[in-house]
């Protein structure tokens, strides 16, 4: 069965920088594109970045725009999310996500499968 692992998150400072990992089974991961999203506490789940099967197109929310890269290794079936100069309205439960396709990756596109998450907190 599908599964998608998060890892790497935690607290960070104002400034800070974390590398969020999403280990990903189960399917075959090559084919399909990939996201980040992200819910604060309150709020809606908000996507945050995608990413191409074969990694040629990366996409990202202007909240996080030249802060956060994604990256995926197909080899290792995995997808990071890089995030530098963090703030404290970065602060959320980060889940992975499977896209149905492999070149729809964006906000409004069609995911089958999240992860559990993980938490990042980011103080200021």
């Amino acid at each position: 069965q599908v599964q998608l692992v998060e890892s790497g998150g935690g607290l960070a400072q104002s400034g800070g920088s974390l590398r969020l990992s999403c280990a990903a089974s189960g399917f075959t991961f090559v084919t399909y594109a990939m996201s980040w999203a992200r819910q604060a506490p309150g709020k809606l789940l908000e996507w945050v970045s995608g990413i191409y099967s074969d990694g040629g197109g990366t996409y990202y929310a202007d909240s996080v725009k030249g802060r956060f890269t994604i990256s995926r290794d197909n080899a290792k079936n995995t997808v990071d999310l890089q995030m530098n100069s963090l703030k404290p309205e970065d602060t959320a439960l980060y889940y992975c996500a499977k896209a149905t396709s492999a070149v729809r990756a964006g906000p409004l596109d069609e995911y089958d499968y999240y992860g559990q998450g993980t938490q990042v907190t980011v103080s200021s």
